[in-house]
């Protein structure tokens, strides 16, 4: 494994990053947690944070490398979502940029689809958003299950059907719809569009309410006879051969899983500093042993739970870069890091006691948010039979 000193130029964005996550991103995600309402698209925040380069794509040089050894964006990605995760991983998402829906267009659009739809993320004018759409309400973890469907009408194709819980969604210039031309085909009958805002036939936009993350918005939506251009097919016609579609599907997922894991990472990591501070402040030389030694036990806990944790993204994002099988791996993060980081949130809250347990102290809302990292990306269940189908050899099913 590539050792992860980030150098200057990375030291520096995460500084960046780190300086936005203190002065807005934290603030911004407390008061969006409190009011119950979702950061408005027209945040000035959202305007600095686009014109400092957060979520804004930078010049098209890693698209067109050709050699793996020189790909740096997924190490690069995790690095920058554990940041921005710690400072408030509902507000990170909320952030501006093309998101979940940036890697299938990476690697299944045609040269002119990435230019059409990614090009736009370059402009520094103004903030832009993107988004990617897998789940339905009847389809979640189990994607080769999705029934959205898909005709070619002439020079269009036509989608009917609905997606629930799309980061994003309302805000979005796109949004990458996974449908399928056939469910009786499987997962060869898998397609993915670009639907563009404003497309006739999407409807039916609406925020959805959560337990926690409340900084973004969750959207559900329909298409009802959604007409979409050809051209917005990714990879056009000839991508589409026996797996491919889903293959599409699962590489992208196989892509975004570490940097889901990793934000899990951020948010205990989150919970571990304020238990500790919390400790130093309380614990120290001021109560019985065995009490002062639990706290300290559980502290011990924390750090290597997010530790292992870390290291499992790193390397499945490593992998990723150098265009290396890294299902497993991607998979071993996404089902270990949220669990953990579920563990370091709820030790938290046993350190603080019942300081922890008030609705206006920051680790009872990362107890809150930290709950949909094991949900979002494939649940930990279904991670788990990914892991156990492919070490005994039998082909994978998400």
């Amino acid at each position: 494994m590539p050792h992860f000193d980030p150098g200057p130029e990375m030291a520096a964005e995460l500084g960046r990053v780190r300086g936005l996550g203190r002065e807005f991103l934290r603030p911004l995600g407390i008061e969006a947690d409190r009011k119950g309402e979702a950061i408005p698209a027209a945040h000035p925040f959202f305007q600095k944070a686009w014109e400092l380069g957060i979520g804004r794509l930078g010049s098209d040089e890693e698209d067109q490398r050709t050699d793996p050894g020189e790909r740096t964006a997924a190490r690069r990605g995790v690095l920058v979502a554990e940041e921005l995760a710690y400072w408030d991983r509902g507000a990170a998402v909320a952030l501006p940029g093309p998101g979940l829906g940036a890697p299938p267009v990476r690697r299944m659009g045609t040269p002119e689809q990435r230019v059409r739809f990614l090009g736009p993320f370059r402009d520094p004018s103004r903030p832009r958003w993107g988004a990617f759409a897998m789940t339905e309400p009847t389809a979640g973890s189990d994607v080769a299950g999705i029934q959205t469907r898909a005709r070619r009408a002439g020079d269009d194709w036509v989608l009917n059907g609905a997606k629930t819980f799309i980061s994003n969604a309302i805000r979005a210039d796109w949004i990458v719809v996974w449908a399928t031309v056939d469910p009786g085909a499987g997962r060869a009958g898998h397609r993915a569009f670009v639907v563009e805002r404003d497309t006739p036939g999407l409807e039916d936009m609406r925020a959805e309410h959560k337990m926690g993350l409340i900084a973004y918005e969750s959207a559900s939506f329909s298409m009802r006879d959604c007409r979409v251009p050809a051209a917005n097919l990714l990879g056009g016609e000839d991508h589409y051969r026996a797996r491919a579609g889903f293959k599409g599907a699962m590489e992208s997922f196989n892509a975004t899983r570490p940097m889901i894991a990793v934000m899990a990472v951020g948010i205990a990591r989150a919970a571990y500093d304020a238990a500790r501070a919390f400790a130093r402040e309380h614990y120290a030389l001021t109560r019985p042993l065995p009490r002062h030694h639990r706290v300290t036990a559980a502290l011990a806990r924390m750090a290597r739970k997010i530790e292992v944790a870390r290291l499992l993204c790193w390397r499945a994002a490593t992998l990723a870069d150098a265009e290396r099988p890294n299902q497993v791996e991607a998979s071993m993060a996404k089902a270990f890091a949220p669990a953990a980081a579920q563990e370091v949130a709820s030790l938290a809250l046993d350190v603080l006691g019942e300081a922890g347990a008030r609705q206006d102290h920051y680790v009872e809302k990362l107890y809150r948010d930290v709950k949909a990292m094991d949900i979002v990306e494939g649940t930990g269940q279904i991670q788990r039979i990914v892991i156990a189908r492919r070490l005994v050899g039998y082909p994978a099913t998400s």
